[in-house]
């Protein structure tokens, strides 16, 4: 019985400690939304999850090379917009364009690279509460 409690336990501590992380994630990701004047291009904080998904072009997020810049290419925050009922499904958006990567301030790099793992961070929690409700929904 002790083993059953203690699995309980430890998952009650990660969901505790996934809760925290996320309301941090959500205050720096806020903090980052002003700085990087992402604020320009989309009109409220909230209405940045509906974009489908947000790239960044010019520096790597794959997990071996986080943070390596692609030398010649631009450093840009593109958001993806989604309409099923338009000719052409998605469009690219640019919420913040910072110029030639090699030339851009190493600081200002890890804080577009933090926004957009910010703001994949948040997003997959998003996804998870939509499915867990269809999955309601389903039964």
């Amino acid at each position: 019985m002790s083993s059953a409690l203690d699995r309980l336990k430890n998952l009650t501590s990660k969901i505790s400690s996934y809760e925290l992380t996320r309301k941090q994630n959500m205050a720096q990701l806020r903090v980052l939304f002003e700085e990087l004047h992402i604020n320009d291009k989309v009109e409220n904080f909230e209405a940045l999850f509906n974009f489908k998904a947000i790239n960044l072009s010019g520096v790597s997020l794959q997990q071996e090379t986080l943070g390596e810049i692609k030398e010649g290419k631009y450093l840009q925050i593109l958001a993806i917009s989604y309409d099923k009922n338009a000719a052409k499904k998605s469009t690219n958006i640019s919420l913040g364009y910072f110029g030639r990567v090699e030339r851009v301030e190493p600081q200002l790099r890890q804080k577009v690279i933090a926004f957009v793992l910010r703001y994949r961070f948040e997003k997959s929690f998003l996804t998870l509460e939509h499915y867990n409700e269809m999955l309601e929904n389903l039964e």
